[in-house]
């Protein structure tokens, strides 16, 4: 027998539901309002049960807010589950749980303002006598609380760029070190959709006070310039960067631009390291509130406590600015409870809409965002996680300003501002506004952190504190057994001044971190069959989608092409039964929270040989992707790409490491691996939040990849037709060097390998490959979907959706090639992390000015090109050379969204 105070919780008084402090199996008999009752099934932690009885058909209640409706007369003790939450708790293999949902989920009605019913009220009184912290005081506008050399990347173009160039400044005395700013951004072709947000976001970036001196840094033909950042920032009225700074355009080879770039920054270092703390205002604190991996207590005790601290703050004459725009949708009423004025609650809800229809043209809605682990979690629908959320805004703080993603701060106060529900993404359009230090609320126990901003994070339960402690700094879940909310209140408050007078945060002393910015969309208004009206009408199966839109697999067969009788010699290893290039020993990342500790371990894993020679490298493949962005279609490419890496020919040995509370979580790819044929006991499986932190996680890893004896490869003579290769070509492409990579095609499938083309790329858009290739200048299609693996050899088209060069070679490598020939003029290109790419030149131009990073130049007539471009893919596959782009570690990886992705 267990007492209802002893494992229940009402958010409020009133509420028909209550939340299971933890777990309740099937049979526990429970004192409930003097009434013994026995629960019919288990129930989780932080799910709800019903307190009091709840006829068919009427609301659910959580803090006096209907999130679903009672499929049956439902008595107190029942679970309650909605269709998806039930689905999702039995996928993790729950036991005890019952056969059929016992609600479903209230519906997401589009909110109608009430002007009458507003309440304009005043914002909480400022203290007598404001606080101050020890700062870095800024020319301009507020104090710093950290104090960094910024290297920003304008574009992904050069986001490897300047990955490498902060990585030879590691350890040098300046301030709080030098970062980089590396995003996936602008790669591509076209003027993106989110270019006014990138352009903000970026600019916000360079006058952040956080920032003592910043380098920016494009390529020639960026869309997203310095020059453009320039632009807008004069546009717009921004003022002037008053610390040490300058813009870089790369115009060399790699190597011979990091010195150059180097010399700009070295100067600086001094100045910013000379610069010392002073006492400053609490005024010129700005927090960003954000949650992550929320769970059903993230509204009880973590979000309620972030808000109260962000109140003292503002008190003391400080800002703090809320975000995500979707997970507020179903609490319009709590947060206009209390705001400025008409203007302010009309801006807040136009900004609800236009976030709702920009989902709606790409074919989703903001049921969507939930994800896996909020669900686990005890976050049914958005409609709990809304409401949760927006307990970040105490009922007594006026809501003073709504601002667009990115856009300065207007003033002081509590601001709301414009972003998508992914938390790294909605983190950076909040520092782009100036925010100086981040409050990050967790159920899971969210890891991410931010490379100039320290992140303090708030975790909602003690059990979940205790078990990640290295990772956290605010354990809410103390206001769950007994502290007041007040004295937590107050402990944070004086953390948080701490915090910013220098103490450093969990975060920032596992020293990892990384930046999204709002990603790009494809749809820019509504279409038929594809978009969804923010009512929820049009709503349509997956199938039912135009195939091309939603990047359906195709037959999978090769087109009818040329073929040669030339065979070349490579030196290849046996593996397995079978001859390949290389053996990868591969840490794959379920999520983007997961990439940077997966990327961390490879390197570790490398240097201290965890899988001895079984393999010839160690890799980690960080993206974006996985959760805080749409489902269906691009959902089914990113796990097509993912499965692509995970049963790619030269992959020997790989395990996932999920974050933990994301959409697509280990269990999630234990389902796709068994979907597509394959053991899912082949791999290994970690979880950085179920094995308690970054240390135990590591070490989990590392005795799965020590626990096998495998033999070391074999060298063996062998050919190119054991390989796929990718072929592409960037920048100007002259008759005879696109009829040489026809030639080299030739001799891959004649000798029984696999060559695989863009479709959007620059070959199949020139006749003379066309016909080098499939002998005539016809125009061919797709032979496969993007990241689609195929199923014969020989000639295959690859679906692009856009031109970014890195999603291009991304989706490449997860159709299984091995090896990618790219012909460049004007520039040079990243290198892929997994798939090695050789580039070769006939331009020169190119050769003059980027020979330094070329593997081959090609010169003669199309025959001898040719055969340049096979004897370098033929040393590279024997492992006699190494791209120089590898070597020089200007390496990417990114996973495309497609046509119907977005961010949520």
């Amino acid at each position: 027998m267990v007492r209802f105070e002893q494992i229940g919780v009402r958010p409020e008084p009133g509420d028909n539901v209550a939340i299971a402090s933890r777990r309740l199996e099937a049979g526990t008999e429970l004192e409930l309002d003097g009434t013994t009752i026995t629960l019919p099934h288990t129930v989780l932690e932080g799910h709800r049960f019903v307190v009091t009885p709840i006829p068919t058909g009427a609301a659910l209640t959580s803090w006096n807010t209907p999130f679903a409706r009672a499929s049956r007369d439902l008595e107190p003790g029942d679970y309650v589950c909605t269709p998806t939450s039930l689905a999702a708790v039995t996928a993790r293999g729950v036991e005890g749980l019952p056969t059929e949902p016992s609600a479903t989920n209230e519906p997401l009605d589009p909110y109608e303002l009430d002007e009458n019913a507003l309440h304009f009220g005043q914002q909480v009184a400022g203290v007598e006598q404001p606080g101050t912290f020890l700062g870095y005081p800024r020319e301009q506008g507020p104090a710093g609380t950290r104090n960094h050399v910024v290297l920003m990347a304008t574009s992904s173009r050069s986001s490897g760029f300047v990955t490498e160039l902060a990585r030879r400044f590691d350890g040098a005395a300046a301030g709080d070190g030098v970062v980089p700013v590396a995003h996936t951004e602008g790669g591509e072709d076209e003027v993106p959709n989110n270019l006014h947000f990138l352009l903000a976001t970026l600019a916000g970036f360079t006058l952040n006070p956080n920032v003592g001196a910043v380098l920016i840094v494009d390529t020639d033909g960026d869309v997203v310039s310095g020059r453009a950042i320039q632009d807008f920032m004069a546009e717009h009225d921004y003022p002037s960067i008053t610390v040490p700074h300058a813009f870089f355009t790369r115009s060399a080879g790699f190597e011979h631009d990091l010195t150059t770039a180097g010399a700009l920054v070295e100067p600086w270092l001094p100045i910013v390291d000379a610069q010392q703390r002073e006492e400053v205002p609490l005024a010129d604190l700005r927090i960003a509130l954000q949650c992550g991996g929320s769970d059903a207590f993230s509204g009880i005790s973590a979000n309620p406590l972030a808000g109260q601290v962000s109140a003292e703050l503002i008190r003391h004459g400080g800002t703090a600015v809320l975000a995500e725009t979707d997970e507020l949708i179903g609490a319009e009423p709590y947060v206009l409870n209390n705001v400025r004025d008409l203007a302010t609650a009309k801006r807040f809800l136009s900004v609800i809409k236009s976030f709702k229809e920009r989902v709606g043209w790409h074919g989703h809605t903001a049921e969507g965002n939930p994800s896996g682990g909020n669900v686990y979690r005890g976050l049914y629908n958005i409609v709990l996680k809304s409401i949760g959320a927006a307990r970040k805004l105490p009922r007594e703080v006026r809501l003073d300003h709504v601002i667009e993603y990115g856009e300065p701060l207007p003033g002081t106060g509590y601001v709301f501002m414009d972003s998508p529900g992914n938390d790294l993404e909605s983190v950076a359009g909040q520092i782009g506004s100036g925010c100086n230090l981040i409050f990050f609320t967790t159920g899971n126990g969210s890891i991410t952190n931010f490379p100039f901003v320290p992140t303090l994070k708030f975790v909602t339960t003690s059990a979940r504190f205790e078990r990640l402690h290295a990772e956290m700094d605010v354990d809410a879940g103390k206001y769950l057994t007994g502290t007041p909310m007040a004295e937590l209140t107050a402990e944070t408050f004086q953390l948080t001044v701490r915090v910013a007078s220098g103490e450093r945060t969990a975060g920032e002393r596992a020293g990892h971190s990384q930046v999204s910015i709002w990603r790009n969309w494809k749809q820019v208004g509504p279409r038929e069959g594809i978009s969804i009206a923010t009512d929820g009408r049009m709503s349509r199966r997956l199938t039912d989608l135009p195939a091309e839109d939603r990047d359906a697999p195709l037959d999978g067969q090769p087109l009818p092409g040329l073929t040669s009788d030339t065979r070349t010699a490579a030196r290849l290893l046996g593996v397995d039964g079978r001859q390949v290039p290389e053996a990868v020993g591969l840490i794959l990342p379920t999520s983007l929270c997961s990439g940077q500790i997966a990327l961390r371990l490879a390197a570790q894993a490398e240097v201290e040989k965890w899988a001895g020679d079984a393999v010839t490298r160690m890799v980690a493949l960080p993206h974006t992707e996985g959760c805080g962005s749409s489902g269906g279609a691009s959902e089914e490419t990113f796990a097509r790409i993912m499965l692509g890496y995970l049963l790619h020919p030269n992959t020997r040995m790989a395990l996932l490491l999920e974050h933990g509370c994301e959409k697509t979580h280990n269990d999630y790819f234990r389902s796709r691996l068994v979907e597509a044929g394959a053991d899912p006991a082949r791999f290994g499986w970690a979880s950085i939040q179920a094995d308690g932190g970054l240390e135990a996680v590591g070490g989990r890893v590392k005795d799965w990849f020590s626990s096998f004896d495998l033999k070391t490869p074999v060298e063996q003579r062998g050919n190119l037709g054991a390989l796929t290769v990718g072929l592409e070509a960037r920048g100007r492409l002259s008759n005879q060097t696109a009829e040489a990579l026809g030639l080299v095609g030739r001799e891959i499938v004649g000798s029984g390998g696999s060559v695989v083309l863009s479709s959007r790329g620059a070959l199949l858009q020139h006749d003379g490959f066309r016909t080098a290739a499939f002998g005539s200048a016809a125009e061919v299609g797709p032979t496969i979907a993007h990241g689609q693996r195929f199923e014969a050899p020989g000639w295959h088209v690859m679906r692009m959706p856009g031109t970014d060069w890195m999603e291009t070679a991304t989706g490449f490598g997860a159709s299984g090639v091995q090896q990618i020939l790219a012909h460049v003029a004007g520039g040079t290109l990243s290198a892929q992390r997994f798939v090695p790419v050789v580039e070769f030149s006939n331009d020169p131009e190119t050769v003059a000015t980027y020979g330094d990073d070329l593997d081959a130049v090609a010169t003669g007539d199309a025959a001898d090109q040719a055969r340049t471009g096979i004897d370098t893919i033929a040393a590279v596959a024997s492992r006699q050379l190494v791209p120089k782009a590898v070597a020089s570690g200007n390496v990417g990886f990114q996973i495309t969204r497609g046509l119907l992705g977005t961010s949520m």
